[in-house]
């Protein structure tokens, strides 16, 4: 087989946006801490890396284009968390998100990582957050930071 082309866990000069529900705060903000000190682990610049917060999961598609298509970062990490409720408000948030940052990678080419939990349960996000089952902020930040490299070595030159 022959070796498989890779990106490195590496940030080196790219810019990297990351862009943050409000809404279920209490376990957003435990995934953008993790994102952010990954970020930073891995040897990323603060002057590098942008945060914004948006109210909900919803909004994050539309923040995400906006930064992915300004043309200044090599990746955007979107971070929420949407818990079910009692109503089918869970489903179409959630379906809608997801398609929505679906559609911010295909149609700027810019990777736009889906760093949204989608849970049943409170007890669910917060072992998803850091307390048992690892941290989907830190999964995404490195995820980003792959893609941004994986996209320069394929001739993307993003920045």
């Amino acid at each position: 087989m022959p070796q498989p082309i890779t990106g490195q866990l590496i940030p080196g000069d790219h810019r990297l946006a990351v862009v943050a529900a409000r809404f279920n705060e209490f376990v957003v903000d435990h995934l953008l801490d993790a994102a952010v000190d990954t970020w930073r682990q891995l040897g990323g610049k603060d002057e590098h890396l942008t945060v914004c917060r948006v109210p909900g999961s919803f909004e994050l598609p539309v923040t995400a284009r906006k930064l992915a298509e300004s043309g200044n970062y090599a990746a955007v990490v979107c971070l929420g968390c949407v818990i079910r409720g009692e109503t089918d408000h869970y489903d179409h948030v959630v379906e809608q998100t997801a398609k929505g940052i679906k559609d911010v990678n295909v149609l700027t080419g810019v990777p736009c990582v889906f760093g949204v939990l989608t849970c049943d349960t409170l007890e669910q996000a917060v072992q998803r957050a850091g307390a048992k089952m690892g941290n989907a902020g830190r999964s995404a930040m490195m995820t980003g930071v792959e893609m941004a490299n994986l996209l320069e070595v394929l001739g993307d030159k993003n920045p």
